[in-house]
């Protein structure tokens, strides 16, 4: 089978397993304070042009994304997000079983709007009853989003704006942010979002890594006892020098973008192959995501051969699908793929 399900399905890059294999006899102290962690740490700031930023590596995307909203909201806070958000649409609550609640605005090919969130919070503190109610306390956006579209640096610049006027911080879920960075025509590099975001995270789960995410807190703005914070949730690793060290193997030598860069260059491959055959696509964007509508019985004649992902009904005989590539997505799978289409 061919499988263009997702950008996980394989393990990490030779580079990152080569590693883990040359000191796995090595004895470190735990919970991310090794030397690992540490370099990984000051890599992640020089890449970001962030010397203050403050770095901790967490297992996985939905952790994360509970860990940060959960810490740094009030209980009395929920957190705005678009309505096709990560937070709202896929982790089965983990926000609102932390007790705080999604807020939710509308989405435009999975992006929000500054004007209108604006416009929300206007009108919630407009009402005399707004104590009575849950208070914006953080904006959630995801840079690539769940739809593969990306935020122009102007835009990011201007939901900022809103989110410091509002007192309220900006969050940029970025599990899939290295095939953001590389997209074609994007203007928005990584010292762009440490400088914009008050808190984002780069993944490492989709982007060539075993599993970890590494969250960066850009305005010494990182929650209290932090590490505490991270075990009562149940994220924190003893032997966390395994994300430490992956991190540090991606951030060597910049092979997290030029390992991104295999996915979004494989995937426009696909697209230009779906254009000129008759296929339409759905969500126009520059990486890694491609969202086709089939019709069921090609659905059905794919699927024979190819692991696709379902995205939603497009009409009684529609269905979107989404097909996506990895750093790890070779030339002959894209070749294969483009046969059968």
């Amino acid at each position: 089978m061919l499988v263009f399900q997702n950008d996980y399905s394989e393990g990490a890059h030779p580079a990152i397993l080569k590693r883990l294999a040359e000191t796995n006899m090595e004895q470190l102290p735990g919970y991310g304070t090794d030397h690992y962690c540490e370099a990984a740490q000051e890599k992640i700031r020089q890449a970001c042009a962030c010397p203050q930023a403050q770095v901790r590596f967490i297992s996985g995307g939905t952790q994360t994304n509970q860990l940060v909203i959960d810490t740094m909201l009030q209980p009395y806070e929920g957190v705005v997000a678009a309505a096709s958000g990560h937070v709202n649409v896929h982790e089965a609550g983990a926000i609102e079983a932390t007790g705080h609640k999604v807020l939710t605005v509308p989405q435009h090919d999975g992006m929000i709007d500054a004007g209108e969130l604006r416009e929300y919070c206007e009108t919630f503190y407009a009402d005399d009853n707004h104590e009575h109610m849950v208070f914006p306390g953080m904006v959630y956006i995801s840079h690539p989003t769940e739809y593969g579209t990306l935020y122009t640096k102007a835009q990011l610049e201007a939901i900022a704006a809103v989110c410091h006027e509002y007192h309220m911080p900006l969050f940029i879920d970025g599990a899939r942010l290295g095939y953001g960075l590389v997209a074609s025509g994007t203007d928005v590099t990584l010292p762009d979002i440490a400088r914009i975001a008050d808190v984002f995270y780069i993944g490492g789960t989709k982007v060539g890594a075993l599993f970890g995410e590494a969250v960066v807190f850009t305005k010494g703005n990182m929650p209290k006892h932090f590490t505490a914070q991270i075990k009562q949730h149940g994220a924190l690793m003893a032997k966390g020098w395994l994300m430490g060290l992956q991190f540090d193997t991606l951030f060597t030598d910049g092979l997290y973008t030029r390992i991104a860069r295999n996915a979004d260059e494989m995937a426009h491959r696909i697209r230009e192959a779906l254009r000129a055959k008759g296929y339409r696509m759905v969500y126009e964007n520059t990486t890694n995501q491609i969202f086709v509508s089939f019709d069921h019985a090609t659905i059905e004649r794919l699927e024979r051969e190819v692991r696709l992902g379902f995205m939603e009904r497009y009409d009684d005989d529609h269905t979107v699908m989404r097909i996506c590539t990895s750093w790890a997505t070779t030339a002959e799978s894209v070749d294969r793929l483009i046969g059968l289409l």
